[in-house]
């Protein structure tokens, strides 16, 4: 089936009914990496359903999840079909080319299972892969190029996750993004405004990367079509042969090449490298916030982590009848989260490659001591971390990570679900066009500084390491083990906040999930609050900086894609700040 300019505006339309615009403020300049969106926005509705649901970041992924359920197909079979449109419609953002998380719960067995497809660094680098001497490079002059690329986890992921719990076959689930390479996607206004942003120099610089992006010497225009025979015939390979396609065939190769050959930051990724990726299997990081049980994912993500602290350090604030919209909640959920993102800077990092056991984090003990900070009536002001690991001596690095990700969550008819976040990291990636994809810039997520006050920093670059993600995948149980919530989002390092807020919306205020995605965002991380641009919760800032806040007024562009159960339907909800859909029967 085609779908041309009227399948991306009926579909938008069936998410987007009863609208209702937020009103705008002034214009303020943007953070660096972080593009503009447009002042305000339109709030979506919730999509109710009986039997399945999904909810991605384009209407071309969630048409092609759709038909994928429609078939009788797992979540995960579902979100093999998503992926492989998204690598096509939202290059920007995530595919083939980088790595993942995934959360599935087994409806049959009542069991959650967690997939790691975070990307691994090559053997050939040390802890000083981005040091100049005794300085770090420059953010921004790194993540161009080859020697910001990590070998990529999505596809073994997936597989692995297939392996267990899909229904149809692995070829099955890349017709519908085939055809739509092969003939065409219609330019997304979202994908064509990045482009023209030409922020990210290697898509200018980079022939493949330039002749795709910039035909004829012009960006991408929105509502054009623009066919990928090249990814075309990479997906079919992959539907054909499994991940060895990407990592051991004649892709491998390429890639390897143009890793080491680029004209900027060449890197060293070798066949092996890609030959021996590893998804792994984790156990979920899950604890209890108001007779909720929370879950996510356990290192290299500290989504699981944070996500739960920074709940339950508020527990003990009567949240509800402060209101989402009120200086007591900001001020409260600022305070926890300033901890929070101190500890994750401090502390997380590939569990493979530390000895800290990650589960004192989350301990109730520790958090309930922590929450003693927590005044909506006292002033703000920067956290120091905790000390939940006794007399370990871990030194504090740093490391940026960009909001060009994307979410996407489903519930199939057996009542399986996936969350799964996906990224490339920044906008892009690392500029690199192989066989149609982009590759991913996820090492520039290590701290750049291996030492810190003469102690080694936990997120450091090392061979075969993961770095460490804000991704936060997660999904909220009842007291009785069943599932009820199903969300995730982009968004950098914002992405825990995003998702927190968003449960707190659900949990707390009693909202829809569509509702608390609409919510205006509020984030912390133990920097400035920043309050979104173009929303009523600009109006606190005089207020909260009274209060020691410094106030930014900023775009706070999340994606959040979110299920929820309720009232024995199924909700779905997607981001107005982006183009995603839920759609659901």
């Amino acid at each position: 089936m085609r779908r041309g300019s009227w399948f991306s505006s009926s579909i938008i339309t069936l998410a987007v009914t009863s609208c209702l615009v937020v009103p705008a403020v002034a214009k303020q300049k943007r953070e660096v990496g972080e593009p503009e969106a447009a002042t305000g926005y339109i709030e979506k509705t919730a999509v109710v359903a009986e039997d399945y649901m999904v909810v991605a970041a384009n209407p071309y992924a969630s048409w092609a999840g759709k038909q994928i359920l429609e078939q009788g197909g797992s979540a995960i079979d579902a979100a093999v079909a998503v992926q492989s449109m998204l690598s096509l419609v939202e290059p920007q953002s995530s595919g083939i080319g980088g790595g993942g998380f995934i959360l599935y719960w087994d409806n049959e067995n009542k069991v959650l299972h967690t997939f790691d497809g975070r990307e691994m660094a090559p053997q050939s680098v040390d802890e000083n892969w981005f040091m100049q001497g005794d300085k770090p490079m420059k953010w921004i002059d790194a993540v161009v190029g080859g020697k910001s690329v990590g070998v990529p986890g999505a596809v073994k992921a997936l597989e692995l996750a297939h392996n267990q719990f899909g229904s149809l076959p692995w070829r099955s689930l890349f017709t519908d993004s085939i055809e739509t390479a092969r003939e065409g996607f219609e330019v997304s206004p979202r994908l064509a405004k990045l482009v023209a942003l030409n922020y990210h120099r290697g898509l200018k610089t980079f022939p493949t990367s330039h002749d795709y992006f910039f035909p004829g010497g012009e960006p991408l225009k929105a509502g054009t079509i623009k066919k990928n025979p090249a990814l075309a015939k990479t997906l079919q390979g992959i539907a054909e042969n499994g991940s060895s396609y990407l990592h051991t065939g004649e892709v491998a190769k390429h890639i390897v090449n143009a890793v080491n050959s680029v004209s900027i930051n060449p890197g060293k990724m070798t066949l092996d490298d890609l030959a021996n990726y590893v998804p792994k299997e984790r156990a979920p990081m899950c604890g209890v916030y108001r007779e909720k049980k929370i879950c996510g994912m356990a290192p290299p993500s500290s989504g699981g982590i944070n996500v739960f602290q920074l709940l339950k350090m508020l527990e003990g604030q009567n949240l509800g009848a402060m209101g989402p919209d009120s200086v007591e909640f900001v001020n409260a959920y600022a305070q926890a989260s300033a901890m929070t993102y101190a500890d994750r800077e401090k502390y997380i990092a590939d569990s493979d490659f530390t000895t800290l056991s990650y589960e004192a984090m989350i301990d109730a003990d520790y958090l309930a001591q922590r929450a003693k900070n927590i005044d909506p009536a006292k002033p703000w002001h920067k956290a120091n971390a905790g000390n939940p690991f006794g007399d370990a001596q871990v030194a504090q690095g740093m490391s940026k990570e960009l909001p060009n990700t994307s979410h996407f969550s489903i519930v199939d008819k057996k009542g399986n679900a996936l969350s799964m976040t996906t990224s490339i990291e920044f906008m892009f990636g690392s500029g690199i066009m192989v066989d149609g994809f982009l590759l991913n810039n996820q090492l520039t997520d290590f701290s750049f500084s291996p030492i810190k006050n003469e102690q080694l920093v936990p997120n450091r670059v090392e061979p075969s390491k993961r770095p460490r993600s804000a991704m936060s995948p997660t999904m909220v149980f009842d007291n009785e083990g069943s599932l009820e919530v199903v969300v995730g989002s982009p968004g950098g390092s914002r992405i825990v906040s995003y998702v927190a807020q968003t449960l707190i919306g659900v949990i707390d205020f009693g909202l829809d999930i569509q509702q608390a995605i609409n919510l205006p965002k509020v984030t912390n991380r133990n920097d400035y609050t920043a309050l979104e641009k173009g929303t009523p919760i600009t109006a606190l800032a005089e207020s909260l900086e009274a209060l020691g806040h410094p106030v930014k007024i900023v775009d706070l562009n999340s994606g959040l894609h979110g299920i929820q159960f309720k009232s024995g339907k199924i909700v779905g909800g997607a981001d107005p700040r982006r183009e995603g859909v839920a759609l659901g029967e």
